[in-house]
């Protein structure tokens, strides 16, 4: 059997929509753009979305709707892709790393407190990204009181939390992206709903959607679609010097048939998970099944198992070397940003400054998880991780009472 990491759920729907823009004459913004907006906005249930090529995009265009610029600082999970601090160097700002949650991997409330209140800088500190790691969201209800007891703005990056939602203070169920300022989603082609490549930016403030829908397309006071149906092509006005970052309508038109099925893939992919934890429970002692906190619902964009290394025999890789041979593609998701080159070089990061994420990534491993995935190829993964962590497990040798010896002269210690 041969199971890919990922395999897209692309369908007749999907293509039909993308021959009628084809057929319309028009592939860049324009009404398909608007109309996933739109469906997206009611679906997160918020009064704005913003279509972009990218969930950097929006995290970028998020942190300069708020305000970050040169000098300034932004509070970032060090366990993150790294396009959630990268943005705030595109802006000339520091990004401030943060611990994460043992259980979850999202960011740590207690050390996103100690990270504000051991800052020694002139920079100030002007946001907080938390970011909903695979599809489970962060603390909302803790990260948002810290931001607002500091006066910073909260951007969630969703990149992996379509849908996902939260219990807030009061009891009440919350989707991601309805209780903070700006949330910024991404389309790329493994994530929970696809346009190849594409993002989404939602909003609960209309000045702050204005702004990240200006800065979107050259600093346009209006977007090109419209141009051509008020005054023609040749006019427009330029307030801003914006970046290019629109989505096309092509992108879109798969959008809006991918955002139809979103309900519909996260329960597939939520049986998958159900599938995965049942049937690895068997080898509990020897690999860790992620938990999603009761309070929390995932969107299941990642399954990722932790190895009991000092339990098994092989490490990590030579795991997911003997899993490939099986015919099963793995990921890691990820070497925590404290670790990579750059930051390590510009902000002298060490592993010991931040402990949970130096300790858990080295033993994480994130098997294949998709909404077209069979009933049979879970069962194949699960048997054969299974039978991967019982070929390498740490065979404990007991001591043998030999008859009429003490154990203590039987080579047997008691202390």
């Amino acid at each position: 059997m041969n199971i890919p990491y990922f395999r897209p759920s692309i369908g007749t729907e999907e293509k039909e929509r993308v021959r009628a823009v084809l057929d319309s004459g028009w592939l860049t913004s324009g009404t398909a753009v608007a109309e996933f907006e739109t469906k997206f906005a009611e679906f997160i249930g918020v009064p704005h979305a913003v279509a972009l090529n990218s969930c950097t995009a929006g995290l970028h265009l998020s942190l300069d709707a708020v305000g970050v610029r040169a000098g300034d600082a932004v509070l970032v999970p060090t366990m993150t892709f790294g396009a959630t601090a990268a943005v705030v160097r595109h802006l000339g700002g520091r990004p401030i790393l943060v611990d994460c949650d043992p259980e979850t991997l999202t960011m740590d409330p207690s050390a996103l407190q100690s990270a504000i209140e051991n800052w020694r800088s002139d920079s100030a500190i002007k946001a907080v990204i938390p970011m909903h790691y695979g599809g489970q969201m962060a603390d909302m209800n803790r990260v948002s009181n810290i931001a607002a007891k500091h006066s910073l703005s909260v951007i969630e990056d969703a990149a992996h939390a379509l849908p996902a939602s939260f219990k807030d203070s009061d009891g009440a169920w919350k989707s991601v992206g309805t209780t903070s300022p700006l949330a910024s989603f991404s389309f790329y082609a493994n994530k929970c709903i696809t346009t190849g490549e594409g993002g989404m930016v939602t909003s609960l403030d209309s000045d702050l959607a204005d702004r990240v829908r200006t800065m979107s397309l050259h600093g346009l006071s209006k977007s090109a679609w419209t141009r051509f149906e008020n005054k023609g092509s040749w006019y427009y006005d330029i307030v801003e010097p914006g970046y290019k970052y629109n989505l096309t309508d092509l992108a879109a038109a798969i959008g809006i048939a991918q955002l139809g099925k979103a309900n519909e893939f996260c329960a597939r992919r939520t049986e998958i998970a159900r599938g995965y934890t049942q049937q690895l429970a068997g080898c509990a002692e020897w690999i860790e099944t992620p938990r999603v906190r009761s309070d929390r619902k995932s969107s299941w964009h990642i399954y990722g198992i932790r190895l009991n290394l000092d339990q098994l025999t092989i490490d990590r890789a030579e795991f997911i070397q003997k899993l490939r041979g099986r015919g099963i593609t793995c990921s890691v998701h990820w070497m925590p940003l404290h670790l990579h080159p750059y930051y390590r070089t510009q902000y002298r990061y060490q592993e010991s400054d931040f402990p949970v994420a130096s300790r858990e990534w080295m033993r994480m491993l994130s098997l294949p998880i998709f909404p077209s995935m069979t009933d049979s190829e879970v069962d194949y993964i699960c048997t054969s991780v299974l039978e991967v962590a019982e070929d390498h497990r740490v065979r404990k040798i007991f001591p043998v009472r030999q008859e009429g010896i003490p154990m203590h002269q039987n080579g047997a210690h008691g202390d």
